[in-house]
């Protein structure tokens, strides 16, 4: 698990190599990742937008942005965590990612970024 904390929100990321979907021979792999999301600060905030880095050892840059995370735009009271489940697909068994995540303050609307910490995706093959 990887951690990261900006002003006071704390982010932290798990992943998981779901070999059951991947198809090394078609240069396939399938990851899926947990983050929590948890307000350590004195502030209500809401998460508006995300913006991802994700690459591979197959020197493939990907930019990924949009609003919320999987549909969502969580509020979160001090004290409080969203923990949500995401996925992506490289095609190499190694990759990373890192993100940041746009956030505002519900109480004068001032918005700033939380960084997302990068982490490493790698796919654990086993040989009989």
């Amino acid at each position: 698990m990887v951690v990261a904390v900006t002003e006071g929100i704390q982010v932290s990321v798990e992943v998981t190599y779901q070999a059951e979907f991947s198809s090394p021979l078609q240069h396939h792999y399938v990851f899926t990742y947990k983050v929590t999301i948890e307000n350590k600060s004195q502030q209500t905030v809401q998460l508006l937008r995300r913006k991802w880095q994700i690459s591979d050892a197959a020197e493939n840059l990907k930019i990924v942005e949009g609003d919320g995370v999987v549909g969502q735009q969580p509020i979160l009271e001090p004290g409080e965590s969203h923990t949500y489940v995401s996925g992506c697909n490289l095609k190499s068994g190694l990759g990373k990612m890192k993100g940041i995540y746009l956030m505002e303050k519900v109480f004068d609307g001032k918005k700033f970024e939380v960084v997302v910490p990068e982490f490493q995706m790698i796919a654990t093959i086993f040989h009989n």
